[in-house]
């Protein structure tokens, strides 16, 4: 439809009711519509006065669908301070959006200023002099202001008409989020009228979760604007190969005797991707280098100018910006290949297609980085799975015979055609937050009382979890003789101690976060390497690491030192061990569906399409659709077909009853021990379910957010309980039913 003059017996469209400014901006760039999410979210804006959630795809044009419509209503206003502040998980998204936004703020005679530690500083001491128009900035550096300069941030917050969140499925879990939804209420505070909410995301499952987040008071109120768009056409392949049966670590820089899977994959991508600008995406830091020094090999060998570099978050802020600047411009075609610092909406031109090493582990990242490709109206988007199997040798784990990277990379695309999205999960980071936030709350206000500090924290929101009991004895830990960073005046106020002093004073404290931290694995005084780890971990939980099971003997939670020693086994299984990222209840249902299909999906290479094969027919072999027990050797694999959370606690409360344990994606091992003897112990955890305070006593690396080694042991013990009651109410169900499976 063209955007032409109503008539005059016509409504006004949403074109119509934008200023006339803009309106001529629109006609000068040749717009022939405005875009399904841009006309609703006029009206919403327009036409009314509550919160309101904007979601549709990447590049479906939302920060014009947010922007055109405020700056309308802001042409108007004459009141000083600024008017709008734009939020943004990213400091690089914050220039692309300025430049987005500057040519039309300029036009509109509104002021527009990046706002970040990066950003010049004659823009933002301008907007001090003369607070009005648009601010755009970081969590961080909103904590910042109200903390450094908290008379500042009265004048020139104090009456915003619109906050705009950016990529709000990125706070809706994690430590980030929770920080911004106490710095929102610190917003509100400044204001004898609350600023009214624009979120905008491309990737939310449940838009009722994420209208809760953004106003956590009335979550009715929201108005949601989802897009009816279609989207672009999918095109996509699994390509797989076969590692040999001996393979270990096979992501490394060393080259092999022999090609493995790895060198294959590298051989693909070279010969299909070179000529365009593609993002391939392969997890680990470790596997980002490898896959692009093998890429930068052949190119080498090829005697062709490489066009493959890595981005991941051990690089320079400069050798990243290098690598987005050249995909940007589109003039030299580039491939980078990321781990997951690509996946956010910053602006790095045109994709051809996306690439990922290794099946899926979450869809929501899936389809966030889909959305990457295929962004041109009638381009396809192009993605293709790049999966590794291990050979299989009569010394083979069973569980290796399903081909369960296979199978998941399947029951991936199943969920991704289903529109599934995971909910935001367990955040176990609320009392790091809770106790942040309170020391910035005295130091913004020199002084504040328990009760006014647990209402403006605690009241609404993510951080209601946390009740008054829990804030009481984190506020005598923070008070404690050890720790010395709070002070009880007579009269009850509360003041930063000395370390409170020294702590807030660091510029390290205005991020909540923690950068991606490795455990070092140590055996017998020897360092053996580091590994992330995502999820819990106790004492008598089992890993694999470098080809061999280690058995955890003791975990130095401060120092991010696991002490192991070897475990006897044979061959470990390929799947997945406990320091990846976590797998939803859906998919790995998803993948026993898979299994017990009869489709070969059109996606599927020859190898991928044989691999499903396999698996089926090692699924009916092992008679795994009427037991959950598959014995291996001297263990035993329990498949729950659960996710990585719920396998973690019937984990903990394995090793609670005296067994070893290790977890995997569709559940436990249990360590020499039999299936018969494994039944015994689910008998007596379905007969008496344990207490899940009980079970948190095995966990052991409970310090994972930035400040919780501060925070009293107890009280994250019995926070991390509180995070999974619904899966501690289930453990005797879940037991039940891997006794006695009814499909």
């Amino acid at each position: 439809m063209k955007i032409l003059p109503p008539s005059g017996s016509e409504a006004p469209s949403g074109f119509d009711r934008l200023h006339e400014t803009i309106r001529r901006w629109i006609w000068e760039r040749k717009w022939e519509e405005l875009r399904d999410v841009q006309g609703k979210a006029i009206a919403a804006i327009l036409g009314g006065q509550s919160d309101v959630l904007i979601a549709a795809a990447t590049a479906a044009g939302k920060t014009e669908a947010a922007f055109l419509p405020i700056l309308t209503k802001l042409a108007a206003r004459k009141d000083p301070g600024i008017s709008v502040l734009y939020v943004s998980p990213l400091k690089a998204l914050i220039n692309d959006q300025f430049r987005r936004l500057d040519d039309l703020c300029e036009r509109m005679e509104i002021d527009v200023v990046r706002w970040h530690g990066d950003a010049p500083q004659a823009a933002k001491q301008r907007m001090r002099r003369d607070p009005r128009g648009v601010v755009l900035i970081t969590p961080e550096s909103i904590e910042a202001m109200l903390l450094r300069r908290p008379g500042d941030a009265k004048r020139m917050l104090g009456a915003l008409d619109f906050i705009v969140i950016d990529e709000l499925h990125a706070f809706l879990s994690g430590p980030r989020g929770l920080h911004l939804s106490t710095l929102l209420r610190r917003l509100d505070a400044l204001s004898t009228k609350p600023a009214r909410r624009i979120g905008l995301s491309a990737t939310i499952g449940d838009l009722s979760i994420a209208a809760g987040w953004l106003n956590p008071a009335a979550p009715a109120s929201v108005s949601i604007v989802e897009s009816s768009a279609d989207s672009p056409e999918l095109r996509l392949q699994v390509r797989a190969y076969a590692d040999g049966e001996d393979a270990e670590e096979i992501d490394g820089l060393e080259v092999a005797e022999k090609p493995v899977a790895l060198d294959l994959i590298a051989d693909h991508m070279f010969a299909t991707l070179r000529g365009a600008n593609n993002l391939i995406f392969a997890g680990s830091r470790r596997r980002v280098e490898a896959v692009a020094d093998r890429l930068r090999t052949r190119s080498e060998n090829g005697a062709v100018p490489n066009e493959f570099f890595p981005h991941h978050g051990s690089l320079s802020k400069e050798l990243r910006e290098e690598l987005e600047d050249r995909l940007k411009k589109g003039d030299l075609p580039t491939t980078a290949v990321a781990t997951t610092t690509l996946e956010l909406g910053i602006d790095i031109g045109s994709i051809k297609s996306v690439a990922q090493v290794g099946a899926p582990r979450s869809i929501a990242s899936l389809r966030q980085r889909l959305g990457r490709s295929g962004r041109r109206r009638g381009v396809p988007a192009i993605l293709r799975m790049y999966v590794r199997e291990r050979s299989l040798g009569k010394d083979s784990d069973a569980i290796d015979h399903l081909r369960l990277e296979t199978v998941r990379a399947v029951a991936a695309v199943r969920l991704l055609v289903a529109k599934f999205v995971e909910p935001p999960s367990v955040v176990d980071a609320v009392a790091t937050v809770a106790l942040h936030q309170t020391l910035s709350l005295i130091a913004q206000e020199g002084g504040l009382r328990a009760d006014r500090l647990f209402e403006t924290i605690c009241s609404v929101g993510p951080l209601s979890a946390f009740g008054k009991g829990d804030y009481v004895e984190l506020l005598r830990g923070m008070a404690s003789q050890e720790n010395r960073l709070l002070e009880q005046a007579p009269d009850g106020t509360l003041m930063l101690g000395e370390m409170g002093e020294r702590l807030t004073a660091g510029r390290d404290f205005y991020a909540v976060f923690s950068t991606d931290e490795e455990w070092r694995i140590v055996c017998g005084g020897l360092t053996l390497g580091t590994i992330p780890i995502s999820n819990p971990v106790a004492v008598g939980v089992v890993i694999a690491f470098a080809g061999q099971r280690w058995r955890i003997a003791s975990v130095d939670d401060r120092g991010k030192v696991l002490e192991v020693e070897r475990h006897r086994s044979g061959k470990i299984p390929q799947f997945d061990h406990v320091m990846n990222e976590p797998v939803h209840d859906r998919l790995s249902a998803e993948m026993r569906a898979v299994l017990e299909g009869g489709d070969i999906p059109a996606y599927l290479d020859a190898a991928a399409a044989d691999f499903l094969r396999q698996g089926r027919a090692a699924y009916l072999e092992l008679g795994l659709g009427d037991t959950r027990f598959l014995p291996t050797g001297k263990d035993t694999h329990v498949l729950t077909w659960r996710g990585t959370e719920a396998n973690a606690v019937l984990a903990f409360a394995l090793v609670a009853a005296g067994l070893e344990c290790a977890v995997h994606d569709v559940g436990v091992t249990v360590l020499e021990t039999t299936p018969d003897k494994a039944a015994a112990i689910l008998r007596q955890v379905a007969e008496r379910p344990p207490d899940l305070q009980s079970i948190s006593e095995f966990v052991e690396n409970l310090g994972t957010a930035k400040f919780d080694g501060i925070v009293p042991e107890p009280l994250l013990r019995r926070l991390w309980a509180k995070a999974r009651a619904n899966i501690g109410k289930e453990i005797g169900a879940i037991a039940a039913g891997l006794l006695y499976p009814c499909g």
